[in-house]
């Protein structure tokens, strides 16, 4: 029986099927219409996130100031979807309770500000930096301008990645924010891989010298650009397997499963070609933990249907063989080089006798952190004070200058101490603790915490969070997965304005 227009094969109206939701190419659920102010904060967090990455990494002076007068554009958008909840009676949400770390740690900041324990002093006509003391039970900074400046660029960060979980309410939107910031990672992966096979001998092939060695990319420090590659590989890894799960009924081939696993064999790649031994061990790590994940869940799938698992085991070997091929041809001279001049240190670090230069920094830094234990010398101060602490003496009995401690750990007790430093912790571990109760981690989030995780464990040892771009980029990932975590995976959030129809993927 032949049907009728607008009928499909049930004999159901067209029109009926979009009345309650179901489309005739999709059984699923409508998606949402993002509001005007999840738009703009889309907009607002990845024109962010891409002009710091393409400005440097954020560490050119003169790039700061437009870059943190965007950023504080965030206020407003907090503002306006604050007071959009209170007027339509909304009731109250976890997430601002967030706040409340960010509103002490600048009390504290502020605070010190106006008990400088420092002062300037020249002599021989020389501006040099004495400490007077000031109040040393009160917290104090030894920069006191310099202090005000990091502050409003940390704000500016933040707030600007917290309206990713404080205002988006579809998990649809956060994937946007992180496909865009993965796009634009891969752009500027291509970007450095021909920079750096070209033999340019600066930044934007030549154009801008670069002040250190290895550089890549825009970044102008190579273990910088290695950071924000293994947090883009790891959002990447969650989005790939999202859209892999999703089109599972479809073949390898003609899924963005394969365009998602090539994207990140090209970000994957430029980690050893920049040259940055500590990343490129990072990313084995994750890679390693990614491949296991995989592995796990194809024999998982076959074993329910009673099928070999010889074949996803097979494959995925084959995969990870061609992806270090690939990985090893565009970067086997880099790699080469960095591992000889590893194991040369590790020679000259077995017959030298003197003290070894990184562990007499950990130890000078933690000295002048033991000194203002609590509150520490103040946002900013670091390269300031630790001059007078620093112990290590060049062969040309020339000063070394230090401006990071190359641990953020360390850094952060020296400049905030202990109470500082516990707000930081507490602006991280506060959000999660909101998200994980009673929620399955996806993928998704789960990768994307991962990759924030090596970072945190990489402060340890380096100073990733001293590079602008590094800092903004791991806020935004991170709150991207608590605010995909709180969404669930599966089903929406059920905390939502009366008003708006359920979100949904």
């Amino acid at each position: 029986m032949p049907r009728s227009r607008g009928m499909d094969a049930r004999g159901v109206s067209l029109v009926e099927m979009r009345y309650v939701g179901e489309s005739p190419r999709n059984a699923g659920p409508r998606r949402r219409t993002l509001r005007l102010i999840e738009r703009l904060t889309i907009f607002h967090v990845v024109v962010f996130a891409i002009a710091t990455t393409w400005a440097f990494g954020g560490q050119a002076d003169w790039v700061r100031g437009p870059l943190v007068a965007w950023g504080c554009g965030g206020f407003l958008l907090f503002l306006a979807a604050a007071l959009h909840r209170s007027a339509g009676r909304v009731r109250w949400d976890p997430m601002y309770m967030c706040v409340a770390p960010l509103a002490l740690f600048n009390i504290i900041v502020l605070a010190a500000t106006f008990n400088p324990s420092m002062r300037e002093i020249r002599i021989g006509g020389e501006p040099m930096l004495a400490i007077f003391g000031g109040f040393p039970w009160l917290p104090s900074s030894a920069r006191p301008a310099l202090a005000r400046a990091a502050l409003l660029e940390f704000d500016a960060i933040w707030i600007s990645s917290f309206n990713v979980a404080f205002i988006l309410q579809s998990r649809r939107a956060i994937r946007i924010v992180l496909g865009a910031s993965v796009l634009n990672a891969l752009v500027l992966s291509i970007f450095g891989t021909a920079q750096k096979l070209s033999g340019a001998a600066g930044l934007y092939f030549g154009r801008v010298p670069s002040p250190q060695q290895y550089f890549f990319s825009s970044f102008v420090y190579h273990n910088h650009w290695g950071a924000f590659a293994i947090l883009m590989t790891a959002a990447g890894l969650g989005l790939t397997h999202f859209f892999a799960r999703r089109f599972e009924s479809r073949n390898v081939l003609h899924s963005p499963a394969l365009l998602g696993a090539v994207v990140l064999l090209i970000i994957a790649a430029t980690i050893p070609l920049s040259a940055s031994r500590s990343s490129t061990a990072l990313l084995a790590a994750m890679l390693l933990i990614a491949f296991g994940h995989w592995v796990r869940r194809e024999i998982e799938k076959r074993r329910h249907f009673n099928e070999s698992v010889a074949a996803p085991v097979s494959v995925a070997l084959v995969a990870l063989c061609m992806a270090c091929l690939g990985i090893w041809y565009v970067a086997s001279d880099t790699i080469r080089s960095r591992a000889s001049l590893t194991i040369q240190q590790v020679h000259d670090a077995e017959t030298n006798q003197q003290p070894n230069q990184r562990l007499m920094l950990y130890k000078d830094t933690w000295r002048m952190a033991e000194d203002k234990l609590w509150f520490g010398w103040g946002m900013a101060s670091y390269p300031h004070v630790f001059t007078t602490y620093n112990t290590r003496v060049s062969s040309d009995r020339l000063p070394v200058f230090y401006h990071d401690a190359h641990s953020d750990w360390l850094q952060s007790l020296a400049e905030h101490g202990v109470v500082g430093t516990a707000c930081l912790i507490a602006l991280a571990v506060l959000p999660l603790v909101l998200a994980v109760r009673r929620r399955r981690l996806s993928p998704l989030a789960g990768y994307t915490l991962l990759g924030c995780a090596l970072i945190v464990v990489y402060g340890a040892l380096e100073f990733p969070f001293g590079n602008f771009a590094v800092v903004l980029t791991w806020w935004v990932c991170y709150f991207c997965a608590v605010q995909y975590l709180r969404l669930g995976d599966s089903s929406p959030l059920k905390r939502m304005e009366s008003c708006e129809v359920p979100s949904h993927a």
